[in-house]
């Protein structure tokens, strides 16, 4: 019987032992060797350097894969990439294409997204790009010029704003974090995300061979930019269309004051003009959503720019304009607005402009942006292992709203403004738009907390709100003085009420309760997140 049995135990060791060798050998080899070097990167045709589409083996020998996977690499996606790698944290980006992008907009960074680059160690990817320093903004109307500059006087000498080529930009940021051992940078097309149990593992994607893929991470985080395919999966979607741009880049001219942006407010709706070079004035003629956007093919564009435009804009920048209209370097690009409305799924969070959108006449999309990767960045990082599901959805929710004061007062500046600068039919509307002009023009605190709000020095909703009814009182006040007529009182209150109409519907869509007051939303009950300056 002890025989059988010794016979029967090594008959069972030797059948196992042969086959987990035949196990061994005909597996699928799935893993592929390290490099010694981990940084062997593939360089692109406009000389930056990324990982290789085909590059299976960026992470470690003791890992499965990534912790976390950022779809995009624009703006928000490679800061986000770069941010987690300094971290520690096994980063897969898959950007649809990682030529050096071509925008006329994103090219205007304030001065509040500035610092949070240097928060973030990324201030140094606006060197050796020509990018140009902007002190503030200077105002044009019937003729007149009105400087506003940045409060820039408590900070040091290498802070303001920065305008430049966006792709310029970007090409820098994907380079810093293709630098890190344990980001992996790669050119494909995500097509999908995919559940298990309700909660996000990854995505699907396909690279430009037309192999299929899928990446799996415990957080995926979405950031395919305005146009995202991803995004009605997390968030309820609700785009607005105001206007569109129609840009062009003047060379051989001299802004009239050097350094700052320049607004034109024009008929129907502003002008803008930046320096994004040494070389180069960026010119954004705005269209309104409700006219009729001329062609460029059959030359009415051009037509439209030489007589509605072209009589309106500063002497000193009008020869060059008209140049560049005869050239026919002629672009648009239309301007969307969508405000932040979660749909909160375990395992997967939106950013970018992919999450939320707003006019970009004030330039604050990069700075939204920016913050976001910061309170992100702050909000996760106590957090050792991405794998606990449920530990991670809280982060999750809290982080929309901790980002909400910062973001929604830019949105709502930005989207109030716009409004605010365009031109109407309607006298007290007008006269809105003129009170808004010397406001700004006053000095003193007047102008420097406006302009700390336009700048993101100072994003805070309170803010926003006093210097928005301040502006309207001042407008009301100088229409009433020396005397109060009837028509007069009746122009006042529609004022008062026409600033109403314009403030009180963008903040209700921005949400009224995170906005003013995150600390009371229920995203945070249960579990204090971690406190950062």
């Amino acid at each position: 019987m002890v025989l059988m049995i010794d016979q029967f135990i090594g008959t069972f060791f030797a059948t196992s032992l042969i086959g987990l060798l035949l196990l061994i050998i005909l597996r699928p080899n799935k893993m592929k060797k390290l490099p010694k070097s981990r940084k062997n990167y593939n360089k692109m045709e406009n000389d930056v350097v990324l990982t290789s589409a085909d590059n299976e083996h960026s992470l470690p020998e003791n890992v499965s894969g990534p912790d976390v996977i950022i779809v995009g690499a624009g703006v928000a996606g490679a800061a986000l990439a770069h941010t987690l790698g300094k971290d520690g944290r096994r980063v897969h980006v898959i950007e649809r294409d990682l030529t050096e992008p071509d925008r006329i907009v994103g090219e205007l960074l304030q001065p509040g997204g500035y610092l949070k680059l240097v928060e973030l160690g990324l201030d140094d990817c606006v060197e050796e790009i020509d990018a140009q320093p902007v002190v503030g903004y200077a105002l044009f109307k019937d003729g007149k010029i009105t400087k506003t500059p940045y409060p820039l006087g408590n900070f040091q000498a290498n802070v303001a704003g920065r305008s430049f080529h966006n792709g310029r930009f970007i090409q820098r940021m994907r380079e810093k974090a293709a630098s890190l051992s344990n980001v992996r940078i790669e050119e494909g097309t995500v097509t999908s995300l995919f559940q298990e149990n309700g909660i996000v593992k990854g995505v699907h994607y396909k690279t430009k061979d037309g192999q299929e893929h899928k990446s799996c991470a415990p957080l995926t985080i979405v950031c395919d930019g305005g146009f995202s395919n991803l995004r009605r999966s997390l968030c309820n979607p609700k785009v607005d269309i105001p206007s569109c741009f129609v840009g062009m880049a003047l060379e051989n001219c001299q802004l009239p004051v050097p350094n700052h942006g320049h607004v034109v407010l024009a008929d129907p709706s502003p002008i803008l003009f930046y320096p994004i070079s040494s070389s180069e004035v960026r010119c954004l003629v705005d269209v309104p959503a409700g006219q009729k956007l001329p062609s460029i093919a059959n030359g009415e564009m051009a037509k439209y720019l030489k007589t509605k435009v072209a009589p309106q804009i500063p002497d000193e920048l009008r020869d060059a304009f008209i140049s560049k209209v005869e050239k026919g370097s002629i672009r648009t690009a239309t301007n969307r607005s969508m405000p932040a409305a979660p749909k909160p799924n375990p395992g997967a969070l939106l950013l970018g402009d992919a999450f939320n959108m707003r006019h970009p006449l004030t330039g604050g999309g990069m700075t939204v942006a920016l913050s976001d990767v910061v309170v992100l960045r702050n909000l996760i990082k106590p957090l050792q292992d991405f794998h606990d599901a449920a530990s991670l959805n809280q982060y999750l929710d809290s982080f929309y709203t901790l980002r909400k004061p910062v973001a929604s007062t830019i949105n709502t500046l930005a989207n109030s403004a716009y409004q605010v600068f365009s031109a109407s039919s309607d006298e007290a509307r007008e006269i809105m738009r003129q009170a808004s002009v010397d406001y700004l023009g006053l000095g003193g605190i007047y102008t420097s907390g406006a302009m700390a709000l336009l700048s993101g020095l100072n994003p805070r909703p309170s803010s926003l709100i006093f210097h928005f009814l301040a502006m309207a009182i001042f407008g009301v006040g100088r229409l009433l003085l020396p005397f109060p007529s009837p028509k007069r009182l009746w122009i006042g209150a529609k004022l008062i009420w026409g600033a109403s109409e314009i403030l009180f519907p963008i903040i209700k869509a921005e949400g009224v309760m995170q906005m003013f007051f995150p600390a009371t939303v229920p995203a945070l009950y249960g579990r204090a997140p971690p406190v950062f300056n």
